[in-house]
């Protein structure tokens, strides 16, 4: 009986992830399908907008035109992550590897499927803040804030994913 519950909680990081990445897809065909490219649509006074634009690089525009090769470094975290996701015994853990899968493979779709080409395509992005700050999406508040909410947790003195450690 307790193996089976262990089974069935060791799915919870994936089905948080397929909701969320149902959302993030959701949302960025919403923002192409209502947006204009390049236009600001101000949401809350200067606090929030949507601007429809297409990026081809990593976070902070790094990595702009090999898209190609942050396709292959999305598709390896992915897979890793799934690996890790095997290992994790706290629900906070599997929720928390859950959203920072489904932002990642939320980003990794757009690279595949979305122009210009296959593997190179340009990840969808919406959201805009003050402060020049860049235009981004859900996937990369799945990611940002799951990396920082690992970090808080981990300088706390937690096992990142609950594990224990094996004692001899």
């Amino acid at each position: 009986m307790i193996k089976k519950k262990a089974a069935a909680f060791n799915w919870l990081y994936l089905i948080v992830a397929l909701v969320l990445v149902g959302l993030d897809q959701f949302t960025k065909n919403l923002a192409i399908a209502s947006l204009e490219l390049g236009v600001n649509y101000p949401v809350i006074k200067d606090v929030i907008s949507w601007q429809l634009v297409y990026n081809d690089a990593a976070a902070f525009s790094l990595g702009l035109g090999y898209t190609w090769i942050l396709a292959v470094i999305g598709a390896i975290a992915a897979l890793a992550t799934i690996w890790f996701a095997r290992n994790i015994t706290s629900v906070s853990w599997q929720i928390m590897t859950g959203i920072f899968l489904a932002g990642v493979v939320g980003n990794l779709i757009d690279r595949v499927i979305r122009e210009p080409s296959f593997g190179n395509g340009h990840v969808v992005d919406f959201i805009r803040i003050p402060f020049n700050f860049p235009v981004f999406n859900l996937a990369d508040i799945f990611i940002v804030s799951m990396a920082i909410l690992t970090v808080i947790r981990v300088y706390r003195g937690e096992n990142i994913g609950g594990v224990q450690a094996k004692t001899k």
